[in-house]
């Protein structure tokens, strides 16, 4: 490796956000509790520059670092955007909530940091043991956050399970690229998509990897039938970390996806495309049935993601760059909303109270009919009600679907989305119709409201002008898949 092949200045984001994670972690031990906001201040300084530093760094075209271990393409950079302002939105949230239950510390910050530098790590690693890195960065900093409550039994039990499931998904996935080494004889992306459009791979032991692959991927997910971990974590998860995991890191693990499917084992597409099928119909199926019968707001968004993974799974499997497209579209789509709705629970919460209950949003709307009206939003947009923007990342995914000829698949997604609807309407039924039991004003920064306000209000006017946004990252997608290495 020379210093020509290092190019370090590539991962610039990357090196600032691991160097101010340190400098937090160090001068937090000297800021007592009366002035953690100091340490706040610090982390979202530190989230701008990164904002600040990817954009600026930002072209049409590939560059690689670390001698092809990193690659930084419009992919990469607008999955980092996302990522970057799905944990600005899960501070700037929590912050009251955790201030109320003594989460306020350091640990939060840093913890938060070091869990976003393992999903940009992530998004650019083209080599199977930097993905890897940066796919345990991830999870290992997410672990700790759920269980940063300890004197909570549910959050401590919520912390257990993602733990042992999520050590058994990535022994999982670590089997199959050490299958699929074995296949091609080698841990780089491309050489191994190289190896296999060229016959050299050992065709049976490479669709053996891809099954534990797609296992690794379809838990990450949260997919059906490795969803198991979902709902009980959103439930025990204190809310803020439950809106990091909704949110955040599904943009890395679609980046991984990609990486993995689209470019390493694109020669094996047949293959994993009817893997993805079958954990998308069953992800849409299960996870709209079962929130029905929730009463746990955040149990119920558990299973709702679950079903929205599916959708964009449905993305993934059209195998081709408009599916991609369309897939990073709802991605993107699913952060504002999950973030929104996660943000109100929150402003609902206060010290000693859980708004966790469906009951609890009960006559919202006489309590605060501005903060009504932005949920009654982001459930709109969630079911994918017309104007919303979620509408559109519905509309995107199945158009594609039924380019591919897969008109049947779009039916059966049609109607689980229709099943879907009800829950979230049965949200809206209970703020506007229901006698309020709870009179208390909402308690929260007015930061955090101007900017809750602002990301309810964005579902609605990008639902008038999904455009500009979908062609943004559809040009991202073709200009990274265009660009590759043969």
């Amino acid at each position: 490796m020379t210093w020509t092949s290092l190019n370090a200045w590539v991962a610039a984001p990357e090196i600032f956000l691991l160097c101010a994670t340190c400098a937090i972690l160090l001068l937090d031990l000297f800021i007592s509790d009366a002035k953690r906001h100091l340490t706040y201040v610090m982390t979202l300084v530190t989230l701008a520059i990164t904002f600040a530093l990817v954009l600026m760094g930002h072209e049409p075209h590939l560059r690689f670092a670390f001698n092809g271990l990193y690659l930084v393409d419009p992919i990469a950079d607008f999955a980092k955007l996302a990522m970057i302002v799905g944990v600005a939105l899960v501070l700037i949230y929590g912050r009251s909530y955790a201030m109320a239950r003594g989460l306020f510390r350091g640990e939060l910050f840093t913890l938060t940091l070091f869990s976003l530098l393992g999903m940009m790590v992530m998004a650019s690693s083209v080599n199977f043991l930097a993905l890897y890195v940066g796919l345990e960065l991830m999870s290992l900093s997410v672990y700790a956050l759920v269980a940063l409550n300890r004197e909570s039994f549910a959050s401590t039990e919520a912390a257990m399970k993602y733990f042992v499931l999520g050590a058994l998904a990535s022994g999982m996935l670590l089997y199959g690229v050490s299958m699929l080494y074995g296949s091609t004889g080698s841990l780089d992306i491309f050489a191994v998509s190289h190896a296999i459009q060229a016959g050299q791979a050992n065709n049976l032991l490479a669709v053996f990897a891809i099954v534990f692959i797609v296992t690794g991927l379809g838990f990450k997910f949260g997919a059906v039938p490795f969803h198991m971990w979902v709902p009980d974590v959103y439930q025990g998860a204190p809310t803020p970390i439950t809106q990091l995991i909704a949110s955040a890191p599904k943009a890395a693990v679609f980046v991984f996806s990609l990486r993995i499917l689209a470019q390493a084992l694109e020669g094996f597409a047949p293959d994993w495309r009817g893997m993805l099928m079958v954990l998308a119909v069953l992800s849409m199926g299960l996870g709209n049935i079962t929130a029905i019968s929730q009463t746990n707001i955040k149990r119920m968004l558990g299973y709702s993601t679950i079903s929205h993974m599916g959708f964009v799974l449905l993305g993934l499997l059209v195998a081709n760059p408009l599916g991609y497209s369309a897939s990073f579209f709802y991605i993107v789509s699913y952060i504002l909303m999950s973030a929104a709705a996660f943000g109100i629970i929150m402003l609902l919460s206060r010290q000693g109270f859980e708004a966790d209950q469906i009951d609890d949003l009960k006559g919202l709307n006489q309590r605060s009919p501005w903060f009504a009206a932005m949920m009654l939003f982001t459930m709109f947009s969630m079911a994918g009600i017309p104007i919303f923007l979620g509408f559109f990342a519905k509309l995107a995914i199945l158009k594609v679907v039924v380019d591919m000829g897969l008109v049947p698949l779009a039916v059966i997604a049609v109607v689980f989305s229709l099943i879907g609807a009800f829950y979230y309407l049965r949200i809206v039924k209970v703020m506007y119709f229901d006698d309020a039991v709870d009179s208390s004003p909402l308690i929260a920064g007015n930061d955090a409201k101007l900017v809750l306000s602002i990301n309810c209000l964005l579902l609605l006017v990008l639902g008038f002008m999904p455009d500009g946004l979908m062609n943004l990252l559809s040009d991202a997608v073709s200009q990274s898949f265009t660009s590759l290495p043969h």
